[in-house]
């Protein structure tokens, strides 16, 4: 008689066959990925910097002294890039508040999370690079810091990660976690590799109800809503300050292009120069802040090719536009960090990365700011938050960049006041997520 394998040890095979497949590509991949990470330290040097801790290697990093002997007992926060550092920034004063005296152990991926978290840090805190998920580098990373619990930023769902942190007995938690329908879909594919990691998490804390059922469908459980920690995200008084500043030196009103990637400014810069602006009185001018710093040049060529002026913000002296940055039609913010005083210097603003089929970007903080918004056709990043957003006044939604052109124009001849208050109203409405989401968190940490 064969002997009968139940459904269940099927499963595990097949999930460990698909982690030893996805392993061996990784592996195979390293120099790739190395010469990757290596080619864009020409334009951002952070990635050059740390080299080892790219692969699990600690000794002797220029990263982490004041720590490099203390092992156990880090609360660890992986934000892999800008947005999920500053969303983390309510969780990690959330958890230092329940917590005096924490541990923060900081990781990232991107040199512009890095920059983003080094403001977050207090002394005996460290931060790293999160290492690539093959599972020697993971193992090393996992023994060199023995944390007491691990908490991923929003979509971060790390196969060899998750496997080794259960191994270790590292609890786990998914946070602020967001799952689209398309990637959900795109998951389910993969769902030999992809379920058994979202099962390893110990806790998710899904933003919105939907995330919480497609994250449920992934395979994550146990899943709480708490809502968005990006609702908690503080605007700098000093930028906003320094936003109305820009606004009082410029007697045209400010469009602003918010965190545009790639494809989008050239439309915007053709429906711009095509738009009868001679609506709004005086004529408006146009400001774009790319998402990344990387194309700050190729956005200025953009602009140059279309026989525009332009000013660049990092050429302006003692922070305030001068004669030649007033007497330009476009605007460049090419500095970082600065995201709360475009909002603030901005009468409307356009969302990047919404006018692409690449789901938008944060639009939350335009709203604590007080900034109208008007959102392309794809935002399934911020799926309920743009609804939510629209429902409440703060924001429009327009079909092409033709259209985005014009409803400024009409919202600049309008008014924007009572967007403006409905935009801060809608932010304030929705707070408290961090402070739901750090007692979860430590429930996983033992008291000291």
């Amino acid at each position: 008689m064969e002997p009968h394998h139940p459904p269940l040890a099927d499963s595990a095979v097949k999930a460990w066959l698909a982690r030893q497949a996805y392993s061996l590509v990784l592996r195979l991949g390293t120099p790739a990925y190395l010469w990757r990470v290596w080619s864009r330290g020409r334009d951002e040097p952070d990635y050059r910097a740390h080299w080892p801790e790219r692969l699990g290697f600690y000794q002797g990093s220029a990263g982490l002294e004041g720590s490099r002997h203390q092992r156990g007992g880090w609360v660890w926060v992986h934000a892999v890039s800008l947005g999920e550092a500053r969303a983390a920034a309510p969780l990690i004063a959330a958890l230092r508040a329940q917590r005096p005296g924490l541990r923060l152990l900081l990781t990232h991926t991107t040199a512009t999370g890095r920059e983003a978290g080094r403001a977050l840090l207090q002394p005996g805190d460290a931060q790293t690079w999160l290492p690539y998920d093959t599972p020697g580098a993971v193992r090393r990373f996992l023994r060199r810091f023995q944390p007491s619990v691990g908490v991923l930023m929003e979509t971060e769902v790390w196969p060899n990660l998750l496997h080794e942190a259960r191994q270790a007995q590292v609890p786990m938690v998914l946070a602020n976690a967001r799952l689209s329908a398309k990637s959900l879909r795109q998951g389910q594919r993969f769902a030999a590799l992809l379920r058994p990691a979202a099962q390893a998490l110990s806790l998710t804390l899904a933003q919105t109800q939907g995330d919480a059922d497609r994250l449920r469908a992934m395979g994550a459980d146990p899943v709480q809503v708490c809502g968005n920690l990006k609702f908690d995200m503080t605007p700098s008084p000093d930028l906003l300050a320094l936003g109305q500043r820009w606004r009082d030196a410029d007697a045209r009103p400010l469009c602003l292009a918010a965190s545009t990637r790639e494809g989008e400014e050239a439309g915007l810069l053709d429906a711009w120069l095509a738009a009868p602006l001679a609506i709004s009185s005086p004529r408006p001018r146009l400001l774009i802040v790319p998402r990344h710093p990387q194309r700050f040049d190729e956005v200025a060529a953009l602009v140059a090719q279309r026989g525009l002026s332009l000013s660049r913000r990092s050429t302006w002296p003692d922070q305030q536009p001068d004669a030649a940055a007033l007497g330009a039609g476009v605007w460049l913010g090419d500095s970082m960090g600065e995201m709360p005083a475009y909002y603030a210097s901005a009468a409307v603003a356009w969302l990047g990365g919404s006018f692409a089929p690449l789901g938008g970007q944060n639009l939350i903080e335009a709203a604590a700011c007080a900034c109208p918004l008007i959102l392309g056709p794809s935002t399934y990043n911020f799926a309920e938050a743009a609804e939510l957003s629209l429902a409440a006044g703060a924001s429009r939604r327009v079909a092409d960049w033709p259209e985005a052109v014009h409803t400024a124009q009409l919202w600049l001849e309008e008014g924007a006041s009572s967007a403006q208050a409905a935009a801060k109203a809608f932010a304030c409405q929705h707070q408290g997520a961090s402070k739901r989401m750090s007692g979860d968190i430590l429930r996983f940490v033992y008291a000291p």
